[in-house]
């Protein structure tokens, strides 16, 4: 059987921790910003878990 290849979208926009954990970046923030608090911009900023049902179907597609 030959290897499977990893979707290089998902590669791109989400990565796996040491733990197995998969991180991608948060919504909402693209487009109007000028309504959004400061606190809020800035806390979007950061990268967040994907959660667990999401996880699964992320790992394959990652191939990790």
């Amino acid at each position: 059987m030959p290897k499977l290849k990893s979707k290089r979208g998902a590669k791109k926009r989400f990565k796996v921790t040491a733990t197995g954990k998969v991180m991608g970046g948060q919504q909402n923030k693209r487009h109007i910003l000028t309504n959004k608090p400061r606190k809020r911009k800035r806390q979007l900023r950061r990268n967040r878990v994907v959660n667990a049902v999401e996880q699964k179907r992320l790992r394959i597609a990652l191939l990790a």
